[in-house]
């Protein structure tokens, strides 16, 4: 029997920010979470739509949008200009207070630095 994927059925991925607060946070939930966050980065980068539900407070959700944002405008500046120039460095240290403030929010390590 033959089998379609349709890409406007596919199973929403759910992330919930409120893990560390809960004490569900383990090895697996911490692998799917940079999973799921490296595929949002790439799906960022071109264009592609990725069927997703971020849970947890406002400023939790709010924080890991930043946080996706600037680790998108800093591997940008990388592309753009190279590791050695100052609008990198820039965002790096832009990168480096958005991920601050995720990882106080949420309890949770941000999977790239």
């Amino acid at each position: 029997m033959e089998q379609e994927l349709h890409e406007d059925k596919l199973t929403e991925i759910v992330i919930d920010l409120n893990t560390a607060e809960s004490g569900q946070l383990n090895e697996s939930f911490l692998r799917m979470f940079g999973y799921w966050t490296k595929k949002i980065l790439g799906a960022m980068f071109d264009g592609s739509p990725i069927p997703i539900q971020v849970k947890g407070t406002t400023s939790q959700v709010d924080s890991f949008a930043a946080a996706l944002g600037r680790e998108k405008r800093y591997m940008q500046a990388i592309s753009d200009y190279g590791l050695d120039d100052p609008r990198t460095y820039k965002e790096r240290g832009r990168l480096n207070a958005a991920v601050s403030s995720f990882e106080r929010r949420t309890g949770l390590k941000w999977p790239f630095l």
